[in-house]
């Protein structure tokens, strides 16, 4: 079946993942890869880790093609460091397996990777995003990839060769800044150890039989009988044999390639800390060839996810937004399309601040533009890929109220139901919202987000009582703008109506039809109308859109504060 979109990077990338698999895996279906670290909240620059494969994998499923988007939950990485929102005796378990720590206090999960595990998988639900989960600790603990491991220790010299080959090339290449890379973390572990050290070269890892961690070193290891002797820095030393031991892991730049092997992956993306020169993807695509015997996937880098008003994002310091955070103000096809508009290489933010209401906006009219068949090619390709997935059609507000109108309500009336349902009935007098239900989800996202984004110095509070010091000072031309205001508001008492009339009132007082375009003299004397409708309603210069706020304040006490 050929695609429904036109062509963007979406498409381009299914067009080249399809020829890919046919080639490599005939007959087989196509495997899509994210890998995520649970160490701490799952932000929303992993996100992108996720959407870019979902994207593709879906496009390949609308096609027809049988497809597997696998998500493989790295638990069994170490744990490195404790979060700042995190009690610092957490530190005790850093080396540990990250499903072997304790779960952060107060949680209800069964380990610390579980913990933040499960919030994701919430989110990637609500997102309608189709995948595999695969635990890592599964994997090694039940000896999924023995095989894989005691080849790796058997072509440990040329695993060491491919590296050494990268470790002088790396202290040339372009430094990624730590701040860069712990933001862009997406699988594994970029910063871990490559298996080097004093006793020889080992790219498996014990964790110890004493303490728990991976603060071990492999002291011997015998191919034919796979025995290996292992010390730690707690004082342990153990013997065991590889073909039986379960209690360990491979290092992540070994780990990664053998991993696309065994799961014949095709396409799978990574941040700049596993793409820049000597890093995990390009020594991985020499390692999966030479080792073991497999293709290294298609692997576009993508870029930094930010957030309005926090250059960066890192999963390892507290109150990082994440998915779960976006989704609880922005409805779930837009933040689909946050990421399906930008190609994997552009970085985009992500506004928790006012440019929210401008990014609806956005989406409102890009949804306009769609049903009337006016949207340019992309972004009716990205709107298509937002809105809904190969299987499912994603939930949405039945009635589109802008996101800053039912910011402003739910503002002015701090979210009390009988008020706001008032004031949304008076939107358009044609047609009225009969229930709130109409408004939902957008409308909890908007009050969620007045709630929890808007400071306290920011909210609109009408006043109680008129401003008689600032109404006895007025100019005859404002007492006559205010008397043509209250005049017209029965006849104008709705949304499209009252902005008519505001716009209007100057006009009039200029002596202007109420069709004049504007000039720059009379955009001064509407800005003058409405910061004197302000002081004289909420006290300040400025507040919510004018003909909202009216609405909500309701015609009889208007005309009690303006007259």
């Amino acid at each position: 079946m050929a695609s429904e979109t036109d062509n963007d990077w979406v498409d381009r990338f299914a067009d080249e993942v399809i020829a890919a698999s046919e080639r490599r895996a005939p007959g087989k279906p196509v495997v899509c890869a994210s890998g995520l670290s649970p160490s701490g909240p799952v932000h929303l620059g992993n996100l992108r880790e996720v959407m870019t494969p979902h994207l593709v994998a879906d496009e390949i499923r609308r096609r027809g093609h049988d497809v597997v988007h696998i998500i493989s939950w790295d638990d069994f990485d170490r744990f490195r460091k404790v979060p700042a929102d995190i009690d610092p005796s957490w530190a005790q378990h850093i080396g540990k397996p990250l499903s072997a720590v304790p779960a952060p206090e107060g949680s209800s999960h069964a380990n610390w990777a579980e913990h933040f595990k499960a919030a994701m998988i919430a989110s990637l639900a609500e997102l309608g995003v189709e995948y595999r989960g695969i635990s890592q600790t599964e994997m090694y603990t039940s000896g999924a990839y023995r095989e894989q491991i005691l080849l790796a220790m058997r072509e440990r010299a040329k695993i060491d060769a491919v590296l050494d080959r990268y470790r002088t090339k790396k202290k040339a290449a372009k430094e990624v800044s730590a701040e860069e890379a712990e933001a862009a973390e997406g699988s594994g572990a970029a910063s871990e150890d490559d298996g080097t050290a004093a006793t020889g070269y080992y790219p498996y890892k014990p964790y110890c039989g004493g303490c728990g961690t991976d603060l071990t070193t492999v002291v011997a290891y015998d191919d034919d009988t796979t025995e290996l002797t292992y010390t730690c820095v707690c004082g342990f030393t153990e013997t065991v044999l590889l073909s039986e031991f379960n209690r360990g892991k491979l290092v992540w730049k070994v780990d990664w390639p053998m991993r696309w092997a065994f799961e014949g992956v095709i396409f799978e993306p990574s941040g700049v800390d596993h793409s820049s020169p000597g890093s995990s993807f390009q020594v991985g695509g020499q390692i999966v060839t030479e080792v073991f015997d497999g293709e290294q996937p298609i692997g576009p880098m993508y870029a930094f996810v930010g957030i309005s008003g926090m250059a960066k994002m890192s999963s390892s310091r507290g109150a990082v937004p994440t998915p779960a955070d976006a989704l609880e103000i922005m409805e779930a096809p837009l933040l689909r399309w946050l990421y399906a508009r930008r190609r994997p290489n552009q970085s985009f933010q992500v506004a928790f601040d006012q440019e929210i209401q401008r990014i609806y906006d956005e989406w409102d009219t890009l949804e306009k533009r769609f049903a009337a068949g006016t949207a340019v090619p992309a972004d009716r390709s990205a709107y298509l890929r937002a809105s809904r997935t190969a299987t499912v059609e994603l939930p949405r507000t039945p009635r589109t109220v802008p996101f800053r109108t039912l910011a402003s309500i739910v503002d002015i009336t701090t979210g009390q139901a009988e008020q706001t349902l008032r004031i949304l009935r008076d939107l358009d007098a044609e047609q009225p919202i009969t229930s709130l239900d109409e408004v939902r989800p957008r409308l909890d996202r908007a009050q969620h987000w007045v709630n929890t984004q808007v400071p306290a110095e920011s909210r609109t509070k009408v006043r109680d009582e008129p401003d008689k010091t600032l109404l006895d000072s007025l100019t005859d031309d404002q007492r006559e703008s205010l008397r043509l205001l209250l005049a017209g508001l029965d006849d104008h008492w709705s949304l499209d109506r009252l902005t008519t009339l505001l716009y209007g009132v100057p006009k009039v007082m200029a002596g202007l039809p109420l069709d004049t375009k504007p000039t720059a003299e009379l955009k001064v004397a509407q800005r003058n109308f409405f910061a004197l409708l302000y002081h004289l309603l909420v006290g300040r210069d400025t507040g919510p859109r004018l003909p909202t706020l009216l609405l909500a304040v309701g015609a009889d006490r208007v005309r009690a504060l303006l007259s």
